[in-house]
């Protein structure tokens, strides 16, 4: 009897687990102004049909000091925001099951991208941990925070945790689908990189780099379009976790694996580990 009753509550937390995932399908409809190219339409597009599921399903919290807010009634959610993220929603975006569909069209003056959406989404049982972290270009302050590039700009990142974790950083290049592993550095002994709380690290930066200086690699991005879309995540977990497998086929590039890949083992390590933070910030590099 007391044997039955212990594999039930050792199963409990499994069960519990697998209920907090679910299906989503969604449609999302963004206006933009002409001078918007299709592509950051779709891409706004898409990522606001993510936050405009979780608050549908999860519902919301009131958001930023920008008066950026996300309305509910009778449970429907209706977003009416410009630079919401998924940390104002109660939940997160865990995988995308089906190739997204676009609709884009013109009329008086404003570009409309419609997309349909379907994927898993999981809600946030407890408060993620708050850390921090800027994208820096050309500079290795704070005031150098940036997301949009010109091609040839170095870029930085500063990093702070208020508890002591694992790192990781990969860059999704839009143009070939292939993500880079930019952290931990590729001739570093650590499967991902061990923080320490309330310490800052500005990586990416040789001269910053303390004892791992001659470790560490630089980073300059680069574009062959006249713009181009990145990705970068930004991985944290109290819980050390294995990097994902990439290859090393290019000597003077990052190690490298397709999307596809990645995603498979992000979704894998996020299940295993609800303390998982991930923040991805979007990067525009142009041709001067």
């Amino acid at each position: 009897m007391h044997i039955r009753l212990w594999l039930i509550l050792m199963l409990l937390p499994a069960v519990l687990m697998a209920q907090e995932v679910k299906e989503v399908r969604v449609e999302y409809t963004y206006h933009a102004s002409e001078d918007v190219s299709p592509a950051q339409a779709k891409r706004t597009a898409l990522e606001r049909a993510k936050i405009q599921a979780i608050a549908d399903e999860f519902g919301t919290v009131v958001t930023q000091a920008n008066t950026t807010f996300i309305s509910n009634e009778n449970g429907k959610s209706d977003v009416d925001f410009f630079s919401l993220g998924e940390s104002e929603v109660k939940g997160e975006w865990i995988e995308t099951t089906e190739e997204p569909k676009y609709e884009i069209s013109y009329g008086n003056g404003m570009l409309a991208v419609k997309v349909t959406l379907a994927g898993r989404i999981r809600e946030i049982q407890k408060a993620s941990i708050d850390f921090k972290a800027e994208v820096l270009r050309n500079g290795t302050d704070l005031k150098f925070a940036a997301t949009d590039f010109r091609n040839g700009d170095d870029m930085y990142l500063y990093f702070q945790s208020p508890a002591d974790g694992f790192l990781a950083v990969y860059l999704l290049d839009e143009v070939t689908q292939n993500v880079y592993c930019l952290l931990p550095y590729k001739h570093s002994t650590e499967a991902v990189m061990p923080v320490r709380h309330d310490t800052s690290y500005l990586l990416f930066s040789a001269e910053h780099g303390g004892k791992d200086a001659a470790i560490v690699d630089e980073y300059t991005l680069s574009c062959t379009r006249q713009q181009e879309q990145n990705t970068l995540y930004i991985i944290f977990s109290p819980n050390e976790f294995a990097k994902a497998t990439s290859s090393d086929k290019a000597e003077l590039l990052p190690r490298e694996l397709s999307f596809e890949a990645f995603q498979k083992w992000l979704v894998k390590s996020r299940s295993r580990d609800n303390s998982m933070c991930v923040d991805k910030r979007n990067l525009t590099i142009r041709k001067k």
